[in-house]
């Protein structure tokens, strides 16, 4: 895989990540609103980041191969 190839698959695994980020923020903001627990906390968050392999040293990692 080139560096382009490499930056681009990143790429698409932050954009899949927000995305799936950005629904657990909705539903939180959904459970704020009706006066329920939030689902989702911040480890819940942080484990979107690993799940993709955008933390830092994943995506050195990566470059590095």
């Amino acid at each position: 895989m080139t560096a382009e190839q490499k930056a681009a698959y990143i790429f698409a695994q932050s954009v899949a990540a927000l995305a799936e980020i950005e629904g657990m923020k909705a539903e939180n903001m959904k459970r704020e609103t009706q006066k329920l627990s939030m689902a989702y906390d911040e480890d819940s968050f942080l484990a979107v980041i690993a799940r993709y392999g955008i933390n830092h040293n994943s995506v050195v990692g990566f470059f590095n191969k």
